[in-house]
């Protein structure tokens, strides 16, 4: 993590906040791959700031403004899950980026290990998570979006179309090695686009570790994190990503990095479809393309951040693993694809 100075960060929240800077603490929060997150406590409680990464920016995926928007627009939409928005600054005068602050939520976050403390999830409680995850990405793709305004944040015409056209080109852009299975995949997918178009408010990176879970009862979700790829757009394009972060037990070990779906107890990738399908009104008969679609933009977002690593724009040791999520992502697609079978 690069070195920052909180200074004027600290004077800044101190007149924002109406407390004393002295007393302000900042710390780095361990997390993604991208958007750099950091815990605030102020004498007025604690709060989390989001910021883009040091360097090379990806598009629009860490367009702070975007994603504090995002946050304004799920509340009134009346979605609980969405951690309230407290400010968002554009200049880049105070911490040399844009950022922007919303409220703490207290909790534990799953990631690619288990607790070191407190509570281990058992079979029992990650089977309930695995349908609590489900269910609050149903809630999500069913918000109302007219009255609540979430409908101006995206354009859900021909959004699977640009979807594929914007991920090939962004590969295309960040392409480091020569991986054949993503060259058969980008193509299979421009020729592979279901007619019918779906519409709803989707996140675009709904994994466990974008999850706050009570502490008390891990398989409980009190808040939902990571906005900034949040749009309108077909929901099955949410699913599809979601069913790519979902690794299980046969998958390769460098595909387990992002989730603890593989331990026994969670929903398989079956099971996902099937109770998103008996929840949902959606027809889910074209789930290989949606699922494809979400190994190939695993492997884009990897493919980036590995960019990013190869010209020294970014420094931390985990990077250099991920041209190999890459490949596995590419050859799972090609799999997929091959066999018919997610």
């Amino acid at each position: 993590m690069k070195e920052m100075n909180f200074d004027a960060l600290k004077e800044f929240l101190g007149e924002e906040l109406n407390c004393d800077s002295q007393e302000i603490e900042i710390s780095s929060l361990s997390g993604g791959f991208s958007n750099l997150t950091y815990l605030l406590k102020t004498p007025v409680g604690k709060f989390a700031l989001r910021r883009p990464p040091f360097g090379y920016k990806i598009s629009t995926a860490h367009d702070m403004g975007r994603e504090s928007k995002v946050l304004e627009a799920l509340q009134k939409a009346h979605y609980s899950k969405g951690p309230k928005p407290i400010l968002f600054y554009e200049s880049e005068d105070v911490l040399g980026a844009p950022f922007f602050i919303m409220e703490f939520v207290e909790g534990k976050v799953l990631r690619n290990k288990l607790p070191a403390s407190g509570p281990i999830p058992n079979e029992e409680t990650l089977r309930k998570l695995s349908q609590n995850t489900i269910d609050s990405l149903l809630e999500l793709h069913k918000l109302e979006l007219e009255e609540s305004g979430l409908i101006q944040l995206g354009k859900p015409e021909g959004y699977v179309q640009r979807q594929i056209s914007g991920w090939t080109e962004r590969y295309n852009r960040s392409q480091t090695d020569p991986i054949s299975e993503m060259d058969k995949a980008a193509e299979w997918l421009g020729k592979n686009i279901p007619q019918t178009e779906n519409r709803g408010f989707i996140h675009n990176d709904f994994k466990y570790d974008n999850l706050v879970l009570n502490p008390d009862n891990l398989s409980q979700i009190k808040a939902v994190l990571d906005w900034e790829m949040a749009t309108v757009g077909d929901p099955l394009m949410d699913l599809g990503t979601s069913l790519a972060y979902w690794a299980q037990t046969e998958d390769a070990d460098i595909l387990k990095m992002f989730n603890l779906t593989h331990l026994p107890g969670n929903f398989t990738r079956k099971e996902v479809i099937e109770y998103y399908s008996k929840h949902s009104n959606l027809n889910l008969e074209n789930i290989l393309f949606y699922y494809a679609f979400g190994l190939f933009k695993v492997a884009v977002i990897a493919q980036q951040i590995y960019k990013r690593y190869k010209l020294g724009q970014a420094n931390d040791p985990r990077f250099a693993a991920l041209i190999e999520v890459v490949k596995a992502a590419a050859k799972k697609a090609e799999k997929s694809i091959l066999t018919e079978k997610i």
